[in-house]
């Protein structure tokens, strides 16, 4: 009797412990691989274009690089109008502008009451104009619109610099000024540019960023060591061709000359997530020239192919003038780089094909299918092959009729890791083009121009995990014709 009730007892045991599964189990999305951008993070990488306003003395100077000594009764824009470059910029794409509210020469383009040498000693508006508040408050007016500022940490005006103490206070001071007067400042500046023969100075850099982060929860802080959003190692705008948004922040350090290739090209092995951003101006110089034009239409956009197509966030300068305006021919270059731009890629060729994959996670009724990357989401939904399957995943698109494009667009979904270490495409058989990492987004603007097939196959050939793709196009750019000389 004792035995059969001890019988009776395991079968319950078995019985109440055997897990209940449903006939319609939804596959769950794959585990993601660290490291991961935060919301900040994913949040700039979108972005894609961030307008850089370099503005100040240089401007009314004619010089790059100020002296510190500039008597700021030069300052007089007579017709300065933020509206305009808000205006501007969101017209050519643009959502998040970043002043230079200091530059090297340590003129403020707000009147801080730390220091006299700023706009309330200029005669501009008789001493009661701020700059900074002017771009806050047209980007306020203007939907879609955020602002960023520059502080530079070399200031070649204060007496207090080369005094550890007293400039770091100072610094910081001024750090505070701007992060609490101007409402969301959704990225801040910092370098390590100075000149030789300057005094010895240490920046209290921990200090400074745990400060911006303690008033500013969402901003993003950008440096050649981040921590949100590193340096790409040149001032022409051109990521590496391979790019990873991971990287080791404990081997960087913020004006150190020697790790600009590691900045380039990240690291597949990164234990941090720190993407780049390519800083290029639309002139030769940095500030307003009169003797410099904006730089070809075809030059502009080899930067983008190299930027924005490499897996950055493209940060472009575009200086006022003496006026304080935005100049007309820099303003038409901006139009036709926009309408170059939406020319390119407002349709997709793809979308009129059939698309394939060699497998899918979960199955035919999973949520992870190849149709996933003609939809609109670029980032949450995307296709994935099976885990076992890590070694021949490829997507396909078979059309009815011949596509003409010379552009191929592979978007990764980011929000779950950077992935993809490898990949070829090929056109009925014939490979086109090859690569190394996607990221956001990877754009192969074919070296041979236009290319005419039916089937466009992408082999993902190495990956850090299961290659997740959220998004491919195929695209016709009428302004590449890299055969003619």
């Amino acid at each position: 009797m004792a035995k059969l009730w001890c019988l009776l007892s395991i079968i319950t045991l078995l019985q109440v412990s055997k897990p209940v599964i449903s006939r319609h189990e939804v596959t769950t999305p794959p585990l993601p691989i660290l490291p991961l951008p935060s919301s900040s993070q994913l949040k700039w990488q979108e972005r894609e274009l961030i307008m850089f306003l370099h503005f100040g003395v240089n401007t009314f100077t004619d010089s790059e690089w100020g002296t510190g000594h500039e008597n700021p009764a030069i300052f007089n824009p007579g017709e300065l109008n933020a509206n305009q470059w808000v205006n501007v910029a969101a017209e050519a794409g643009f959502s998040l502008m970043i002043l230079t509210a200091k530059h090297h020469d340590g003129f403020c383009l707000w009147p801080s009451k730390y220091t006299d040498h700023s706009v309330a000693s200029s005669p501009w508006k008789n001493g009661r104009g701020d700059v900074v508040q002017e771009l806050v408050n047209a980007a306020r007016a203007r939907e879609g619109i955020d602002v960023g500022l520059y502080l530079s940490p070399w200031d070649r005006h204060d007496k207090r610099y080369g005094h550890d103490l007293q400039y770091n206070e100072y610094y910081l001071a001024q750090l505070q000024e701007l992060l609490n007067k101007y409402g969301s400042v959704r990225e801040i500046w910092f370098d390590g540019a100075k000149g030789s023969n300057v005094p010895n100075m240490s920046y209290y850099f921990s200090d400074w960023f745990s400060m911006v982060k303690e008033l500013q929860t969402s901003i993003n802080i950008f440096s050649d060591a981040g921590p949100d959003v590193r340096w790409v190692g040149n001032e022409k705008g051109f990521a590496g061709s391979t790019c990873w948004s991971t990287i080791n922040r404990t081997s960087l350090s913020i004006g150190n000359g020697s790790i600009v290739d590691y900045l380039n090209t990240g690291d597949s092995k990164g234990t941090d997530w720190l993407p780049a951003e390519c800083d290029v101006s639309i002139r030769e110089g940095w500030f307003w020239h009169k003797s410099e034009s904006p730089k070809r239409l075809s030059v502009l956009l080899d930067i983008y192919y190299k930027s924005v197509g490499r897996n950055c966030v493209l940060l472009f300068n575009v200086p006022p003038n003496t006026t304080g305006l935005i100049s007309e021919n820099d303003v038409q270059r901006l139009k036709d780089f926009r309408g170059a731009i939406d020319t390119i890629f407002s349709t997709n060729l793809a979308e009129s094909c059939f698309v394939r994959a060699s497998s899918q996670r979960g199955g035919e009724d999973g949520d992870f299918g190849p149709e996933n990357v003609l939809d609109g989401d670029h980032l949450w939904t995307y296709w994935a092959p099976k885990d076992e399957e890590s070694e021949d995943n490829w997507i396909e698109f078979k059309c009815i009729d011949k596509l003409r494009f010379n552009v191929i667009r592979i978007q990764e979904a980011i929000g779950l890791g950077q992935r993809i270490k490898q990949h070829e495409v090929h056109v009925d058989g014939r490979k086109v083009a090859k690569g190394t990492t996607v990221g956001h987004k990877r754009l192969h603007r074919l070296e041979k121009g236009v290319v005419k097939g039916q089937i466009v196959r992408i082999k993902i050939l190495k990956s850090r995990a299961v290659p997740l793709i959220s998004s491919i196009g195929l695209h016709y750019d009428p302004f590449w014709h890299p055969n003619e000389t």
